[in-house]
């Protein structure tokens, strides 16, 4: 597996764990990497995912509220976990990390969401990932 996405499922598992306990990111993550096994988390790996975690977490409202806008008859808080923080995370790096192409970030996410939650998971995630992506591009 490639290190950005193994960064990205890293990221995931802390972020639905921040999501439960409302811990500080830095806190999740140090927790996070004090249970991996140290052959696994090399430098490039612990950067991304504390750019993914931290990303997130920073600009959580506006990225809440995209997320919301699009994602109509569904109240962000009665989404499951998993797919809630996968497209938070999609929508980071759409929104802020433009050295990241559209179509990879979509892509991941989608992939996780079929991974972690399920295959309608990533018709909605793509769904509502795709509408963002569009709107940047306006």
């Amino acid at each position: 597996m490639r290190k950005r996405s193994l960064a990205r499922e890293f990221s995931l598992q802390v972020l639905y764990q921040l999501d439960i306990t409302k811990d500080s990111p830095e806190a999740a993550l140090d927790n996070f990497w004090s249970a991996q096994p140290q052959e696994g988390a090399d430098e490039e790996l612990r950067v991304f995912t504390s750019k993914l975690v931290k990303g997130v977490i920073l600009h959580l409202e506006e990225i809440d509220k995209k997320i919301s806008q699009y994602a109509q008859n569904w109240q962000l808080k009665r989404m499951a976990v998993v797919d809630r923080n996968i497209m938070r995370m999609g929508c980071f790096e759409l929104i802020y990390c433009d050295d990241i192409p559209a179509k990879v970030s979509i892509n991941e996410a989608v992939e996780l969401a079929k991974k972690f939650s399920g295959l309608d998971a990533g018709k909605f995630v793509n769904a509502i990932l795709d509408k963002v992506k569009i709107e940047r591009n306006k």
